[in-house]
């Protein structure tokens, strides 16, 4: 896979002479008046990161034929998401009856 700084045009001498000169400024020196201070309320509401994508492993499982072609017959290439979003409505609602 390519790094994603192959899908851009190099750097022009100005704008490698402007990152140059913000890694050169030390902290103190930047302005944070215009960032709102945190509060609690904002705490309250904050999530982890809910647009990471979870990790995903590969394991060998059998199915029974019927089930693997209903599967790939009404759900087609997404099949496999299909087949985890059943399994993770599961166990949801096996955690919950025991919590």
């Amino acid at each position: 896979m390519k790094n994603l700084t192959d899908k851009f045009p190099p750097l022009t001498p100005a704008q490698q002479g402007e990152i140059s000169a913000l890694q050169a400024m030390p902290d103190e020196s930047i302005d944070y008046s215009d960032i709102p201070p945190l509060t609690e309320e904002f705490w309250q509401n904050a999530t982890r990161n809910r647009f990471a994508k979870k990790a995903k492993k590969t394991a060998n499982v059998r199915f029974d034929a019927d089930v693997l072609q209903w599967l790939k017959k009404s759900k087609g290439k997404g099949y496999q998401n299909h087949l985890n979003a059943i399994l993770r409505s599961e166990m949801q609602k096996e955690f919950e009856l025991q919590h």
